[in-house]
């Protein structure tokens, strides 16, 4: 079973979550927090795989939450409730290595495969998602584009021609299934490209290996 907390300081967005996460027999909802602070507490108590965290909490909101969730329970894995007017927000959660991003109005069946991808190590975008934050995102990267773009390509050196086709697709934002149509490739395999690159590169999440394609210069062709 994937232990699940929700952390949300609405309660009716609590109750909507929680059943709709009921709904699916290997999933757990196994307790609620209405700030962040209640959150990192019963995240630890409850020793839970997956926590939904909210960005704007009382006493400590979701995106300080993140980071001390990484060193207080460093197993469980976070997924941020978001909208996509918050981009600096996002960015700060990116960095902080949140494993997906979600809007509140996600689908049911989405929300429900945004856990399971959680809990297996795996970071949860929908490719709308990611093109939409990548594009934000992109002009927001600090420091002159020349410098930026040398230092993502020397970082890309450890990859090798195929997963470097690989992360190319990732920075047009396509889904592992997406990609896999385009190079010919099973979306398995994909997968275990990108989790091989994201080791590679350090990265948390396939957004921070998008804009690392990004700053390279990396171009998914067709």
């Amino acid at each position: 079973m994937i232990r699940v907390l929700v952390a949300d300081d609405e309660p009716l967005i609590r109750a909507g979550i929680r059943m709709i996460l009921s709904s699916a027999d290997d999933i757990d909802v196994v307790a609620e927090a209405a700030d962040g602070r209640q959150a990192l507490d019963l995240a630890l108590a409850h020793r839970v795989d997956v926590v939904l965290l909210d960005i704007q909490m009382p006493v400590m909101d979701g995106l300080t939450a993140l980071g001390e969730l990484r060193r207080v329970v460093p197993g469980a894995r976070a997924l941020i409730l978001t909208t996509f007017g918050e981009r600096d927000n996002v960015l700060r959660a990116i960095t902080e290595g949140g494993a997906g991003f979600l809007l509140k109005d996600t689908a049911p069946a989405e929300l429900i495969q945004a856990v399971r991808a959680a809990a297996t190590g795996n970071a949860f975008l929908s490719p709308a998602a990611t093109r939409h934050i990548v594009d934000s995102l992109a002009g927001t990267r600090t420091g002159p584009a020349a410098a930026r773009g040398t230092a993502a390509r020397r970082r890309l050196e450890v990859l090798t021609t195929r997963e470097l086709e690989v992360l190319a697709l990732l920075g047009e934002g396509l889904s592992n299934a997406d990609a896999g149509a385009r190079i010919h490739m099973s979306e398995a395999t994909v997968k275990t490209y990108v989790s091989r690159i994201l080791a590679k590169l350090g990265c948390d999440n396939r957004v921070q290996a998008a804009l690392l394609a990004r700053d390279a210069g990396l171009d998914g062709g067709g």
